[in-house]
C-alpha cells in the first residue's frame, strides 16, 4: 500500500501544479494576426477570446474575402491557444507516472 500513497501524493502534487497552470494559462495573452495584419485577435492560453480588431479597409472587400480572413483569423487563434496550452499542460503532467501505464 506504500505505492498507492505514493501515487497520492504525486496526483495531489500534479492538481496543485495543474491548479496553478491554469492560472498563469488565463493570464497569458496571445496576439494572433491575420490578413497582413487586417485582422487582430487577441486570445488567452485557455483559450478565451478577449478582443478582436478588424481594419476598416479590409471591410471594404467582397464580402466573401471578409468572412475569410475573419474565420482564418479565428481559427488561426484557436490553434495557437490550444498549442500554447498544450505545451505549458504538458511541463506540468509529463512527471507524472503511473504504475503499469505507459
Amino acid at each position: 500500500m506504500a505505492g498507492v500513497g505514493k501515487l497520492l501524493k504525486q496526483a495531489l502534487k500534479m492538481q496543485r501544479q495543474v491548479e496553478a497552470m491554469q492560472a498563469q494559462l488565463e493570464a497569458k495573452e496571445l496576439d494572433v494576426t491575420n490578413g497582413g495584419g487586417a485582422v487582430k485577435i487577441k486570445v488567452n492560453g485557455a483559450g478565451k477570446f478577449l478582443a478582436l480588431g478588424i481594419d476598416l479597409e479590409l471591410l471594404k472587400e467582397e464580402p466573401a474575402l471578409v468572412c475569410e480572413t475573419l474565420l482564418a483569423a479565428v481559427q488561426d487563434a484557436a490553434t495557437q491557444s490550444k498549442e500554447f496550452n498544450d505545451s505549458q499542460m504538458k511541463s506540468v503532467t509529463s512527471g507524472f507516472q503511473m504504475p503499469g501505464f505507459m
